[in-house]
């Protein structure tokens, strides 16, 4: 081979072997990103007890994760300038530095001047980045900080988390009296080492007869130790990088642009509430609950904690108050499910509804399959494969809603389904499907071992430390104080809940369609009495009535302001047709119709319904409506004939001669001296008065020597026309304009 010849090859070779390794630099790199995950948090000043459980709560979860994917987990804190009392401060960086975090790196991001106890924070950090400009230090801002406080610290710094933090520099920060000096001295492998040392400790190296070869000084006495980023970085002490921007950070550490999306502000207060559900679930707890869950959402709470203490119930109850709990938007209301004991059946659904489930290691949750009753009081069995199948669409829209692995909450509804454990290729995340899912993966995910609790015929039930290896729930707690401050519920917000009473009973009962109708057809039929003995009780029990039906429409958010002014105004353009205008026209069907659309309106919420549904619910409403309005009718013709003759209400209505049926033995009233027109009170039919006042239709009139409410039958009648008494029922007393010699001349007429 000739030397150019020679030489072209191995140019050739070389560039292929340098191409190779770039690639496979390039490939470790992607590698890297792909096997670590992070988080940033920014708190805030003060420091308080909410941020110290979320951000202890945050590292143990990451802590969950990194385990269970085999991946590295950053925690990046971003240290703002301000003031904190001791307490929370050390509180904090006790949960920074716990044994059982050891797969979390803490990194401090500095990006502004840090003094104070805030210093501290960054102290307990693996990694100290800092803004060039920034400078950290001086914890007790120009004075020397308490002997007890400075023990707690240097007990941080002697764990050696953070290599570039000395004892000396932190002696530095807390006490100005000292010097820190910079000492070049021979280190125990016979090499030059630097040290960041106070004179004290330089003193105890020369005792020790240890070659010291240079000591410059860095801080001077009476300075506070507080330490420019970009001095501190060429010096080679406390600073491992400066960069600019939070995503300079991210870029540093290989993190993910997911991981710069803050989980939870570190200022928002928590306010929460406590929702216990510990009894089976029925139509009448779902309409408790989503009553509460209302209430709560409407007074401000933005964290919902369900205490669920239940064998199951109902399907669709489940799934309903599941779905409203789901619904509700996570960015201003976290829901988080507590168990303490068992969650089972409909129970278990509810709480996959929640953003959050919490355990107790040894609670239980699932065994949520479908069954019903073969008759009334009958035995269970399986629900038909329809109804299975509508309901695991169900369970997977919950779970895909809150990033719950789908084919384990499938597995808890049908005990043929066999879960398998599931490795994506590219990212090496782990989650849970069945074989079907993994192979319509188009090879994105590697079959792993089969989940042991999803075996054959035999519903999915974990427990608490289960379920959380599983993903389908947190860390879990070992009882309720501790939930309590890993959620960061501050002391003095009472967690308690609302008991149901009989007033939600109540509504319940009320609510009901058969209540409704109820409602409806006595309220119309008292006021169908009161127009035959207008005494007032019954247009009393009429009010009461309807205030019963919106009452409980509005508890149940059915009815709002809306139907209410409806049904007022429907009320007033009748009484207006009544007693101001005369006849019976528009006013009257307007009012009429306003009264019908309310209570139809009122009824039914008629939110998520489809077309369909929602002409279903409304012929429904109205047919209830018609139903009431007929069952009146029926009511009124039967009180019509047999009213005038029952005991004490007969004392009540004008019979007129003839009417009723009287006993022919009992005394009666000589026929030649009764008037065929009859009498009734102090005036009789026929009797002829003046108008004292306008008839619009009702009025005043002088009939004899009385002074009386009177009714037209009929049109307006003008002041001082002269009337006649046509009718008399109870006490409402009919005129009409009275023509002299009528009478006379019908009679003429009829002759």
């Amino acid at each position: 081979m000739q030397p150019s010849k020679y030489f072209q090859t191995v140019c050739c070779l070389t560039t292929v072997f340098c191409c190779a390794v770039h690639g496979v630099a390039q490939d470790d790199a992607a590698q890297a990103r792909m096997r670590r995950m992070g988080q940033f948090v920014s708190l805030t000043s003060p420091i308080n007890e909410i941020q110290v459980a979320r951000v202890g709560n945050l590292a143990v979860e990451l802590q969950a994760q990194a385990e269970r994917e085999d991946k590295e987990a950053v925690l990046v804190l971003e240290i703002p300038a301000g003031s904190s009392t001791f307490g929370q401060v050390s509180d904090m960086a006790r949960r920074l530095t716990r044994a059982d975090i050891s797969r979390v790196r803490t990194v401090a991001w500095v990006p502004e001047t840090v003094d104070g106890y805030h210093a501290i924070l960054a102290l307990a950090c693996h990694d100290i980045v800092m803004d060039p400009d920034a400078a950290l230090g001086d914890i007790g801002r120009g004075a020397t900080v308490p002997d007890e406080e400075q023990q707690f610290i240097l007990s941080i710094v002697k764990r050696r988390r953070n290599s570039r933090v000395s004892l000396g520099v932190v002696h530095s920060m807390m006490d100005p009296s000292l010097e820190l000096l910079r000492v070049r001295m021979e280190g125990a492998t016979g090499l030059e080492e630097q040290r960041f040392l106070t004179p004290p400790e330089l003193k105890i190296m020369r005792d020790r007869n240890t070659v010291i070869s240079d000591t410059q000084t860095i801080n001077d006495i009476g300075a506070p130790g507080l330490f420019n980023a970009s001095d501190a970085q060429r010096s080679g002490f406390l600073v491992a990088k400066t960069v600019k921007s939070r995503r300079d950070v991210a870029a540093l550490y290989d993190l993910p642009n997911s991981a710069l999306r803050e989980q939870f502000g570190g200022d928002s207060d928590v306010k929460a509430q406590l929702i216990r559900i510990n009894e089976a679930i029925t139509p009448l707890t779902e309409e408790f609950i989503l009553r509460q869950i209302r209430t709560s959402v409407s007074k401000g709470a933005n964290l919902l904690i369900f205490d669920i203490e239940s064998p199951g119930g109902y399907l669709t109850s489940s799934v309903s108050i599941a779905n409203a709990i789901a619904e509700l938007n996570s960015s201003k209301v976290t829901t988080v499910a507590w168990i303490e004991n068992q969650a089972l059946s409909g129970a278990a659904i509810i709480a996959f509804g929640a953003d959050r489930i919490i355990m107790r290691p040894d609670a239980r949750i699932g065994d949520a399959g479908v069954i019903q009753e073969t008759e009334a009081g009958g035995a269970f069995e399986r629900a038909p494969e329809k109804i299975k199948s509508d309901f695991l669409v169900t369970v997977q829209n919950l779970a895909e809603r809150k990033n719950r692995p789908v084919a384990l909450l499938q597995a808890m509804v049908d005990k043929d389904l066999t879960v398998y454990q599931a490795t994506n290729k590219e990212t090496g995340r782990v989650t849970y499907m069945t074989e079907l899912e993994i192979q319509d993966s188009n090879e994105e995910w590697v079959k792993g071992p089969v989940v042991p609790e999803s075996r054959d015929d035999v519903l999915l039930t974990v427990n608490g430390q289960r379920a959380h290896d599983l993903t389908l729930a947190d860390a879990p707690c070992e009882n309720f104080d501790a939930l309590r401050l890993r959620l960061g519920v501050p002391e003095n917000n009472p967690l308690k809940p609302q008991a149901r009473t009989w007033v939600d009973t109540l509504v319940w009962v009320l609510r009901t369609q058969i209540a409704g109708f109820g409602l409806i057809t006595l309220a119309i039929l008292c006021i169908y009495m009161e127009l035959h003995l207008p005494s007032g009780f019954f247009g009393i029990l009429s009010i009461v009535f309807f205030s019963l039906f919106f009452w409980s429409r509005y508890l149940g958010e059915t009815a709002g302001s809306l139907e209410l002014i409806m049904f007022v105004l429907g009320i007033g353009l009748l009484a207006l047709e009544i007693f101001v205008v005369p006849g019976f026209g528009v006013f009257g069907v307007s009012g009429i119709l306003l009264m019908a659309g309310s209570l139809v309106m009122a009824s039914h919420t008629f939110a998520g319904m489809s077309a369909g549904e929602r002409f279903n619910e409304s012929m429904s409403s109205l047919g209830s409506l018609a139903g009431a309005l007929c069952t009146v009718i029926v009511v009124a013709m039967i009180l019509n004939r047999f009213l005038p003759s029952m005991p004490f209400i007969n004392k009540l209505i004008l019979t007129p001669p003839g009417y009723a049926d009287v006993d022919e033995n009992a005394p009666q009233l000589n026929p030649t001296i009764l008037s065929s027109a009859g009498t009734s009170g102090p005036v009789s039919t026929g009797d002829v008065g003046v108008a004292a006042s306008t008839l619009r239709p009702s009025g005043k009139a002088n009939i004899g020597d009385h002074f009386l409410d009177v009714v037209s039958d009929g049109g307006y009648i003008d002041h001082g026309t002269e009337i006649e008494v046509i009718r008399i029922a109870g006490n409402r007393i009919i005129v009409r304009p009275h023509e002299p010699g009528g009478d006379e001349d019908d009679d003429a007429e009829t002759a």
